[in-house]
């Protein structure tokens, strides 16, 4: 039982790295329509992906709390 609640802590990790493939993939076409905004398109992208892997790391470290201390 405990480890359907360790997968359920996972679930942010793998939305995390589908948003982050979908963002990346975005801003490549956002730069190669317009070349000469790469610079405020990069820096979005970076805040954007930091936020986004906060969120993953706090699933991660939380399944791995659970998993070590295995509270029933």
């Amino acid at each position: 039982m405990e480890f359907i609640a360790v997968a359920l802590c996972l679930l942010p990790c793998v939305a995390a790295a589908v948003s982050m493939g979908l963002a990346t993939g975005k801003s490549v076409d956002a730069v190669a329509r317009q070349p000469e905004a790469s610079g405020k398109i990069n820096a979005v992208m970076l805040l954007g992906m930091a936020l986004t892997e906060a969120t993953a790391i706090y699933g991660f470290v939380t399944a791995l709390i659970m998993l070590l201390i295995k509270i029933k």
